[in-house]
């Protein structure tokens, strides 16, 4: 089987498919911005906001939604600096709503649906409500005057906006992770079954629904991310498009609330840091390894990743780490524990349990090479390519035989993709590609499921690491 670490709700691969989402990288100061029609709002009152997200940090404040026309007249979803869900309504000499979740948002694996109504006719400590995954979240911390939604209004200069907010120091809260399916509905607050419902054969799971017959009201918008030249389009019917800001089209993504791919794991003991929705890793911390591993495992099956060498610096390996035997402490490199296998760069050597020699096994490999991993763990062979030729003319179908493999892992583990790598003056960059790169490939290459876009073709029994395929032909 494979699984999710952290593992909590994911959407089952039944009834309305997501086919994509948007990935915003705080670090670049991704959003996206509309001027609201600011004397036409459906209802000043009123509003429905909801979205699936998959963060990709924790710790820090990141804007859902939020608008900014003066220090009396501002609006925002955030997650805050210590991960709780905050709806914020200023207008005027105070807030009109303040609500804060009791829930933290901590998982970094799986994807949420955040539902906020409000309509500002319900009774006072009502008038907005949270959901998560169908369900509503409680507020201990709550202000509520029913007073005029700011949020509704935003002016030329700062407008409304997706994965950040204004300020009177410009604009801050930049978001990091994924966003699928972004809908504003202005006039109406509605319930969280007008976006998902639970799944009749995992009644605990939440789903997506198809929300293109809702009514959207004036400044209200649809976000479905499909047109990765305009990721801003309006598919709602009132063209209330948003305007792209330092998003490019490797930002639309495959990996959604329907298909949950594996990223790069911030919460890994000793992690370094981490973009583009977890799947860039530079080590700037100076001499040290730092380890990434992926956020999904599997114990059986035949999967496979690339890994782009964007900068070598002091060097890397890319491996496979156990996770039923990993260390509290991680302040080392992949092959140089019992938990580890490794292929490293500066000598094309093989580790496992090795200290910084190993033994021969492939060419060396540096900056702008794209190397790939293949683990069986039906047979528990593990194999590498550079540039699409497998080192030590490895036959990654050739099953038990394991022709030209790298090593035998150990039966019954629980298999992540793991990288290390060490700064030594200049910072090293990997990106890592489960199936949905943060570059443009030369040429995609999907699984045999249709997963996945890779530079080079998958072997022949080998899937993306994601939801879909867990329990099809990977087991």
């Amino acid at each position: 089987m494979a699984f999710l670490i952290g593992g909590a709700n994911s959407a089952a691969d039944t009834g309305f498919s997501v086919a994509n989402s948007c990935r915003f990288n705080d670090g670049s100061s991704d959003d996206l911005t509309r001027t609201q029609d600011s004397t036409n709002p459906t209802n000043g009152y009123k509003y429905s906001f909801s979205t699936w997200i998959k963060r990709g940090a924790l710790g820090a404040v990141m804007t859902l939604l939020g608008n900014y026309k003066a220090d009396n007249e501002v609006g925002y979803i955030h997650f805050n600096a210590n991960d709780f869900l905050e709806v914020y309504d200023f207008q005027g000499s105070g807030p009109d709503l303040n609500y804060t979740t009791d829930m933290k948002f901590k998982d970094i694996s799986s994807w949420y649906n955040i539902v906020v109504s409000v309509d500002g006719t319900r009774s006072a400590n009502a008038r907005c409500k949270i959901y998560v995954n169908g369900s509503q979240v409680t507020c201990s911390s709550t202000v509520d005057t029913g007073g005029l939604l700011g949020i509704q209004y935003a002016d030329a200069t700062n407008g409304l906006r997706i994965g950040s907010r204004g300020s009177s120091g410009g604009t801050i809260g930049y978001l990091d992770g994924y966003m699928a399916e972004t809908i504003y509905i202005d006039g109406e607050g509605l319930a969280p079954t007008d976006f998902g419902e639970f799944n009749s054969d995992s009644p605990t799971i939440w789903q997506p629904i198809d929300v293109s017959g809702l009514t959207f009201g004036n400044n209200g918008f649809y976000l479905d991310y499909e047109d990765s030249s305009a990721l801003g389009a309006d598919v709602s019917g009132n063209s209330n498009n948003l305007t792209v800001n330092n998003l490019a089209a490797t930002d639309q993504t495959t990996d959604t609330p329907t298909n949950n791919f594996a990223t790069l794991n911030p919460l890994v003991p000793n992690a370094t840091t981490f973009s583009e929705g977890n799947t860039k890793f530079t080590n700037s911390s100076g001499a040290n390894w730092r380890v990434a591993l992926s956020t999904i495992a599997a114990s059986a099956g035949k999967w496979y990743c690339e890994v782009k060498i964007t900068e070598i610096g002091g060097g890397s390996q890319i491996g496979v780490a156990d996770m039923n035997n990993l260390p509290a402490s991680l302040a080392t490199d992949i092959g140089s524990a019992s938990w580890s296998w490794s292929y490293n760069s500066s000598d094309g050597n093989k580790r496992h349990s090795a200290g910084n020699g190993g033994s021969s096994f492939g060419d060396s490999f540096t900056t702008d090479d794209v190397m790939g991993i293949a683990m069986d763990i039906d047979n528990y062979k593990l194999y590498f390519a550079k540039n699409g030729t497998w080192q030590d003319s490895g036959d990654p179908t050739s099953g038990a035989t394991g022709t030209g493999s790298a090593f035998d892992l150990d039966a019954g583990g629980a298999y992540a993709f793991g990288f290390t790598s060490n700064d030594a003056g200049t910072d090293p960059v990997l990106d890592i590609n489960y199936g949905n790169p943060s570059y443009a490939n030369s040429s995609d290459a999907a699984d045999a499921n249709g997963y996945g876009a890779f530079e080079y073709a998958p072997p022949s029994g080998y899937l993306a690491l994601c939801t879909k395929n867990l329990g099809s032909d990977g087991g």
